[in-house]
């Protein structure tokens, strides 16, 4: 997630550091700083996950348009572990079909999580601005 490094790196070292050094960061702030770090966390797993998922997707969509462009009686194996086991057109047609299906389901969903990751350390980091704005002038961070 680009967003979430790019505003993370700018935002947490410079808010942590300048209330760490003052001696005077709030519990609360603290709480709010791990949990901005936990979301960072949170964030890069699920791009690592998204990223594994599409490529698995665009791999099984072009192995999907190969098959259709085959012969229906040639003859075909797929990988079952570490053997290739014979298999039919139709077989390997459907269970193509079925882990292209399943892959992007769970794309979007990763995407979904994405957002919400993206909503709560929006709302985490204004929250957090807040309350170390009150407190004598915390860090700012631009844009939303």
């Amino acid at each position: 997630l680009c967003w979430d490094n790019r505003r993370i790196r700018a935002f947490l070292p410079v808010a942590h550091h300048q209330w760490r050094m003052q001696g005077s960061l709030p519990p609360d702030a603290e709480e709010k700083l791990e949990k901005l770090q936990s979301l960072q966390t949170t964030a890069r797993q699920l791009a690592t996950q998204k990223e594994q998922s599409e490529r698995a997707l665009t791999e099984s969509k072009t192995a999907l348009a190969a098959l259709e462009e085959l012969d229906p009686e040639t003859e075909m194996y797929r990988s079952v572990g570490s053997l290739l086991v014979e298999t039919d057109y139709g077989t390997a047609e459907e269970d193509l079909g079925e882990k292209v299906e399943s892959l992007q389901i769970r794309v979007d969903q990763l995407e979904r999580q994405e957002e919400r990751i993206r909503d709560q350390f929006e709302s985490l980091q204004e929250d957090l601005q807040q309350l170390l704005g009150g407190l004598g002038g915390g860090p700012s961070v631009g844009g939303s």
